[in-house]
């Protein structure tokens, strides 16, 4: 009896979680079809409330031009990425960097800040020109995007209920004291599940579907670790309360945002490995 109590908080939870991604696969479903500005929007509009859970990492009362330069930064810099103007959008990283150093006359302050335009920055702009602007199911953006985000929602999914219930050796004691080795293989396995299906659906052939979700689940877990180690160094628990069972958005997309560069720089250097 007491073996099954201690796990009810667990299904309890994730129950929860699952009602929250269904709220947010409502919100990006239409974005992601049509692709270009519709999609650009909503990612800026996503990163834009990344860098505020990050400055009130930093700060919990920060001022508003603490607020403001990088959120209005990071928003304009992730949404110029849907016109394809890569000049106008390194200048607007630029300047906005730039902008976020003057502000700040405390070389750590200067660090911290910059390293969360960068991080939460990059990857968004990486998620605009993956889905690129043509529009439909059958469209080749909207395939690589929802490869790799089945395969992000895979390798989360089975790690937390393959950790919860499995428990054993701790993956990284130092940065993600609940993190085990047994989520670790779960998440890689439901993973390759998902990729594998998305793959046969999409004519993708399942050794490359197979093969390159591997990369992708190992970048989501580096990406899961580096915002745990993050937030030990912030002392912090959660990004925010935005959304119940996960925390703040950065805590929900943080493994995503590794996947998608990753998967971003892979295909630049080695596009002809893409199947279609």
């Amino acid at each position: 009896m007491k073996k099954n109590s201690n796990k009810k908080p667990i299904w309890k939870n994730a129950g929860i979680r699952g009602v929250t991604a269904l709220v947010l696969a409502g919100i990006v479903i239409l974005p992601i079809y049509f692709g270009g500005v519709y999609w650009a929007i909503l990612v800026s509009t996503f990163s834009a409330r990344m860098m505020w859970e990050w400055v009130r990492m930093l700060n919990s009362r920060p001022v508003l031009k603490e607020i403001f330069i990088p959120v209005a930064g990071i928003f304009f810099s992730c949404f110029l990425m849907a016109f394809e103007n890569y000049n106008f959008v390194l200048i607007s990283i630029g300047l906005s960097i730039f902008l976020i150093s003057i502000e700040r006359f405390n070389l750590n302050k200067v660090f911290w800040a910059c390293l969360g335009f960068i991080y939460i920055c990059l990857p968004s702009i990486a998620l605009i020109g993956l889905r690129g602007s043509e529009v439909g199911f059958s469209s080749d953006g909207f395939i690589k995007m929802c490869y790799i985000i089945f395969i992000v929602i895979g390798a989360d999914v089975g790690a937390y209920l393959g950790g919860s219930y499995f428990k054993g050796p701790k993956l990284s004691p130092v940065i993600s004291p609940n993190k085990t080795w047994s989520g670790f293989i779960s998440g890689l396995t439901l993973g390759l599940i998902l990729g594998g299906l998305i793959g046969y659906f999409a004519n993708m052939g399942m050794i490359f579907s197979l093969s390159f979700a591997v990369p992708i689940v190992l970048l989501s877990v580096v990406g899961d670790l580096f915002e745990s180690g993050i937030k030990r160094i912030l002392k912090v628990k959660d990004t925010g309360e935005l959304l119940p069972g996960h925390g703040g958005l950065l805590d929900r997309l943080d493994s995503l945002m590794f996947a998608v560069l990753g998967g971003v720089i892979i295909l630049y250097f080695v596009p002809d490995i893409w199947p279609i």
